[in-house]
């Protein structure tokens, strides 16, 4: 292949792709993108047409090797481009051990999730790992073998397979920023095999570290500082931005590119319908810059969507960018030139629970109105909680306007929501804690975070009554917004903080192991007792998601906008889509209040089915109304 890129020069390749014995399905995708495709990888790898042609012959075999069974997968999906933007998405984000323990037991309890109305299931890391130095599965060893504990790659497509013939699917997350110091390259690195240590970035001494040292911001500067690590065995300094044992991938080595683009693939072969592309922001490096969002990345995103569009159109590509709106958004790419089909709305879930604790919407209309101007065709994915902590980047340029600072607002949120301020119940810890700077991060449940804990603790049935209603207002707000809605394993029943990690060595220094406990089965099962916590709840989400599945004013190509309530503590959301008219508001106060809206339509409650005026509606302490109407 070197020699036939160095007869044709640097881009005479169309001859090339025309004599190639490609399927038809496979050419009749491939020959529009490759003009783009080939300009794009030229430019970012210096025309290397080698590598070019290695590119493109491994995207067949990805597509040869798909199976028949998911080829005809792709076809539906390519028939119903938009099928995961409707009203109809419902996602549950789990790991896999604490669910059930294994592949095998997920697939067992698939009655459960069907029955919870989940049908998008997100898998959280699940490849081989090495024990105590995998950050929770983000350190992959390799991408190709699950971890043993919970199965094996066949276990994994088994399951998919039956979550396919439930209309469910499956998300996985692909770790590509960096590796595991365990990974095959990483142990050929260290053994000082130069092409190896030229996937990663090793440098002699730290000259070169020291200065990348200057403008790249620490990602974990309390437990794992700094950017790079020594390795003593190759005797070099290897880049490390989130920990020592997490070797970042140099991605300037088309070698690196190639490989794991055939990684990815290779999962979607498995039947992996979405791609959570972890950390992508970080994966291209440039001394002199923040090393963060840099214009190579949306050209490496670029070109993972048409790989994916040619080899496996039924799979969706989701960006994992926890970042303010305008660092977010340009990672959807443009509609001429798409890069992920879908999003984290990781600002609007930070200013929930500010509003939580303040009880003030006023930064939560701001934001929102900055979501809603977005155009239609930009998938969100919403959630109340997740794996992760709870980062408090909020926009505080606008709320200094009443005259808030930073620091000490960021203080009292973590006092708040962890139950250290007078009169709350929430009940969170601190992640990542950094007295210095004041710049603590929170974790918890939703459940204990809104006050169910405290509440079954002092055994107060009507401070649980108040704590079950913020549960499900919150859930009816993740459900009033457009994209999907994820909840996280556990939510749905109420499930409480998992203090037991404290009692684990290797998890006790992470606290985000306080919402990452394993599933009570026994808990999960008194969903069926008449007025127990977990039937409360768990019959509350199942009601809106079946609502939200009812009514097409909930479809992602709804208009929507702020309601102005003239309170406070009240938020407004408006949507309408083909004659449905949505009001819904929110209470956050701990107090009951009136929302002084004035709508001249005749309204119906969708909760009760019973007529309600839309004008100065009173709404219950921490409660909710979604108000609906025929135009």
């Amino acid at each position: 292949m070197a020699q036939e890129a160095d007869a044709m020069g640097t881009y005479d390749t169309t001859d090339w792709m025309k004599k190639k014995r490609w399927d038809k399905t496979f050419r009749e995708r491939m020959e529009p993108a490759y003009d783009e495709l080939k300009w794009l990888y030229a430019e970012l790898y210096q025309n290397d047409m080698q590598a070019f042609l290695y590119f493109c012959e491994m995207l067949y075999a990805c597509y040869k090797a798909r199976s028949k069974e998911l080829k005809k997968w792709d076809l539906g999906r390519e028939a119903m481009p938009e099928w995961f933007s409707g009203n109809e998405m419902l996602g549950m984000l789990m790991y896999t051990n604490a669910f059930a323990g294994s592949l095998q037991g997920v697939q067992s309890h698939l009655d459960y999730i069907e029955e919870c109305g989940v049908n998008y299931l997100h898998l959280m890391p699940l490849l081989s790992s090495p024990k105590g130095r995998s950050d929770g599965g983000y350190a992959v060893s390799d991408f190709r073998e699950v971890e043993p504990s919970l199965g094996t790659m066949k276990d994994l497509a088994k399951l998919a397979e039956a979550c396919h013939a439930r209309g469910i699917s499956v998300c996985l997350d692909f770790v590509m920023n960096h590796t595991s110091e365990d990974h095959e390259w990483a142990k050929r690195a260290r053994a000082g095999e130069k092409e190896f240590q030229d996937r990663y970035f090793f440098y002699d001494n730290w000259d070169i570290p020291n200065e990348f040292e200057k403008t790249v911001p620490q990602v974990f500067p309390t437990t794992a500082p700094g950017n790079f690590t020594w390795c003593d065995e190759a005797g070099k300094v290897v880049m490390t931005s989130f920990y020592p044992y997490q070797w970042d991938l140099n991605y300037r080595n088309p070698v690196v590119f190639n490989d794991m683009t055939e990684n990815m693939l290779y999962l979607c072969n498995q039947g992996v319908d979405i791609i959570r592309l972890d950390a992508v922001p970080y994966i291209w490096k440039t001394l002199g810059t923040n090393c963060r969002n840099l214009p190579e990345v949306h050209t490496l995103v670029r070109i993972m969507r048409i790989a994916a569009e040619v080899v496996c159109p039924g799979t969706l590509l989701l960006g994992e960018v926890v970042m303010e709106p305008s660092k977010v958004v340009p990672y959807f790419g443009t509609v001429e030139k798409p890069e992920c089909h879908m999003l984290y709305n990781v600002t609007t879930m930070a200013s929930t629970w500010h509003t939580v604790a303040t009880r003030d919407v006023r930064l939560l209309k701001h934001q929102l109105g900055t979501v809603f101007a977005l155009p239609k065709q930009y998938v969100f994915l919403n959630y109340l909680r997740c794996h992760d902590d709870i980062g408090w980047g909020l926009d505080y340029d606008y709320l200094k306007r009443f005259g808030i600072e930073e620091v000490a607002h960021k203080k009292y949120l973590n006092d708040y929501l962890k139950g250290a301020w007078p009169g709350t119940d929430a009940r969170g810890e601190l992640y990542n804690d950094d007295p210095r700077l004041g710049d603590a991060r929170l974790c918890g449940t939703t459940a204990s975070l809104s006050g169910i804990e405290a509440a079954e603790y002092e055994g107060r049935e009507d401070k649980l009554d108040r704590a079950i209603r913020l549960d499900v207002m919150l859930h009816a707000f993740l459900f009033t917004q457009s994209g999907i809605p994820v909840l996280y394993s556990g939510d749905e029943i109420g499930q409480r903080n998992d203090y037991t990690y404290h009692e684990n060595p290797e998890r006790a220094d992470d606290s985000r192991y306080l919402h990452r406990g394993n599933l009570d089965w026994d808990s999960v099962a008194r969903r069926k007792e008449k007025g127990s916590r977990e039937e409360r709840v768990f019959d509350g989400i199942r009601k809106l998601s079946e609502l939200r599945k009812k009514h097409r004013v909930f479809e992602n190509e709804a208009d929507t906008w702020i309601v102005e309530t003239w309170n406070d503590h009240i938020l407004g959301i408006g949507r309408y889509y083909r004659g449905e008219k949505l009001i819904a508001l929110f209470n956050f106060s701990d107090q009951d209040e009136t929302a002084w809206i004035n709508e001249e339509e005749e309204y119906m409650d969708l909760l009760t089915g019973k007529k309600r005026e839309a004008k100065a509606v009173d709404i219950p302490a921490q409660d909710f109304a979604w108000l609906i109407t025929k135009l």
